[in-house]
């Protein structure tokens, strides 16, 4: 059974789109305003499904909305792989840190026996 919220937030988003504004060329200035229309309605969607425990869709949600964000922002795919490369790395720096700190160190016993 679909909850009235996520009723309301249905009929608002067939309100929204189904204008036939949006399959006709827009200008530039106006395409911003409908791109960032539409990320806020995914934006509503997605905290909606992850009430209601749609995890996948949650995902493929969020996935859409960095797309949307990434155009907005003027953010091409190469960009966003060197930043992704970068972040990579420098989680690998810290881990490998992070673990010749841990090997210098005497290690602790998980476990502790109780009398």
């Amino acid at each position: 059974m679909v909850s009235s919220q996520a009723a309301i937030g249905r009929g608002d988003w067939c309100k929204r789109f189904s204008r036939t504004e949006l399959t006709e060329r827009t200008p530039v200035s106006h395409s911003d305003e409908q791109l960032q229309s539409v990320l806020e309605t995914l934006q509503e969607c997605r905290r909606v499904l992850s009430e209601s425990h749609g995890r996948e869709a949650v995902e493929l949600l969020s996935i859409v909305i960095l797309d949307l964000r990434m155009k907005l922002k003027g953010i091409d795919d190469a960009e966003l792989r060197a930043l992704c490369d970068e972040m990579l790395r420098g989680a690998a720096s810290d881990s490998a840190a992070r673990s010749k700190q841990t090997q210098d160190q005497p290690r602790r016993p998980l476990l502790r026996v109780v009398k």
